[in-house]
């Protein structure tokens, strides 16, 4: 029975959460090609050469796959009943086969004349094989690669799922690998196990990934503990994050932090003063969150694009803020007070933002995280030595690199720092394998990297610094594993006289 084996969380609100809803953050899915969306009416959606409306799509389950129409409009695809080995016409092998390009009928405006027709796909793929010439001379299998083939070209099926780690893990490596450091998958599901992501914890987390590294830990979490995120420069970018579409209740414990202001946190000087030092940075960060949906518009229209939101530092936005301050006294009644609306609520926001931020240097300032990850752009050796004082003992780290030289700098800086124990530097390997009977093997590309990850667990080190005399008594003790006990002595001794 569906669900019979969930248990309930703050995620499954209603028993309507597996049915797409209007607002909801959705993933295509065309064989091999994902693309994160939000659903919105009327909306217009370019993917892989197709253009289409999600409307159709609300009120119908996640996984539902669905085929294009004339008008852009999305249908759901009946299920087929595929023709029986039984049924079938197939050849014995391939060898008097000659692919001279005359063995099908139909020409290109042929083809053409039956899409402007509104025929669909699939009737087209059918109309293909039946004016193929040797078609019923290949192989059963060799049938399967020509319909498969053509189906890909031919046919516009695609699939709505739920977004999930993988899924967007997967799509940001395929698509746009630089915007994550060219992190893959399986290196993203290894850091998560060594750092031992779980509900309940206390985590920090400093991440220069478009947010996945962030919403694949507020996915495992599943709202419950609190995360605090460091970021650089104006604000923290978390695109991917939204993409997840988690409740506003995961996002009650999620904190952030501006990363230059760890020194301060860490020599005991910071002071909420030094929030409001720079709101002209704060201004700018509330200016681009609050465009993030236009943007997000404007991007899904591009194909390249995977609905991703800007990055910091937009000479675009500062152009339209001072445009707007300098028009401000040509304003009209109406004009100036949705200004002054404007206004007092980016103050709102930016108060909001300002206790946030004192709350997160308040449970940084506890120095009892349960762990820390690392997966940003900058060497990773100043980041984890200033971190590394914020996690408690017999904790878990975990440090993401897209090379191998920083993160042996790093190693030996640990090594000599000390502080940390079963300090590991791995690599994963992985290869994609093809399963089909009679025909499973690897398949011919794979991927030649995805990165490298040290990981280790924190110790005291209070005691070991204290005791002064630790080496003298651990070499005393050396001296002494060869002698023999006092007492073997004097039983010895006794014995002989």
């Amino acid at each position: 029975m569906e669900g019979s084996g969930e248990q309930p969380g703050p995620q499954s609100q209603h028993p309507g959460d597996h049915r797409i809803r209007d607002g909801d953050f959705v993933v295509l899915k065309r064989e091999d090609v994902f693309k994160a969306v939000q659903v919105q009416r009327r909306k217009k959606v370019t993917f892989e050469k197709q253009w289409f409306y999600l409307d159709n799509v609300i009120g119908h389950s996640y996984g539902t796959t669905f085929e294009v129409t004339s008008g852009g409009s999305l249908q759901p695809k009946k299920k087929r009943e595929e023709p029986t080995a039984e049924t079938k016409e197939a050849g014995t092998d391939n060898r008097n086969i000659v692919d001279d390009g005359k063995s099908q009928k139909l020409t290109q405006d042929d083809i053409k004349a039956l899409k402007d027709k509104g025929i669909k796909g699939e009737e087209i793929v059918q109309q293909l094989i039946e004016n193929s010439t040797t078609f019923r001379d290949k192989t059963e299998f060799a049938q399967d690669k020509y319909i498969k083939k053509k189906k890909k070209k031919y046919e516009a099926i695609i699939t709505v799922v739920k977004p999930s780690t993988r899924i967007l893990s997967i799509m940001y490596y395929a698509r746009e690998p630089g915007k994550i450091n060219h992190m893959r998958y399986d290196t993203l599901a290894q850091m998560l196990t060594l750092g031992n992501i779980r509900a309940g914890n206390k985590m920090i987390v400093m991440e220069t990934c478009a947010g996945l590294v962030l919403g694949a830990m507020m996915e495992r979490m599943g709202g419950f503990g609190s995360i605090i995120q460091l970021y650089p420069g104006g604000g923290p970018v978390r695109a991917a994050t939204a993409c997840f579409g988690f409740p506003k209740s995961f996002l009650s414990g999620l904190y952030e932090f501006p990363l230059n202001k760890v020194d301060s946190l860490l020599q005991g000087t910071f002071s909420a003063e030094m929030l409001s030092s720079e709101p002209k940075d704060s201004a700018l960060v509330e200016e681009r969150n609050g465009t993030l949906e236009e943007k997000q518009a404007s991007e899904q229209e591009n194909e390249d694009s995977m609905a991703e939101a800007p990055e910091s530092n937009h000479p675009e936005d500062q152009e339209t803020v001072e445009t707007i301050s300098q028009d401000a006294e040509h304003m009209g009644p109406k004009e100036r007070g949705s200004k002054k609306d404007y206004i007092q609520e980016k103050q709102r926001r930016q108060e909001e933002q300002r206790k946030r931020h004192l709350e997160a240097a308040a449970l940084l300032s506890e120095r009892n995280a349960d762990g820390l990850i690392v997966a940003s752009r900058f060497h990773p050796t100043p980041l984890l030595l200033s971190l590394l004082d914020f996690v408690a003992p017999s904790r878990p780290f975990v440090v993401y690199c897209q090379y191998k030289e920083p993160l042996l700098e790093c190693y030996t800086k640990l090594r000599e720092r000390g502080g940390v124990i079963n300090l590991r530097l791995s690599e994963t390997w992985l290869r994609n394998y093809q399963v089909l009977p009679d025909r499973s093997h690897p398949k011919l590309l794979m991927s030649g990297g995805g990165g490298y990850l040290l990981s280790g667990f924190t110790v005291a080190m209070d005691n070991l610094k204290a005791d002064t005399s630790l080496k003298s008594n651990a070499s005393t003790l050396e001296s002494h594993e060869t002698e023999e006990p006092a007492a073997k002595k004097r039983k010895c001794l006794e014995s002989n006289s």
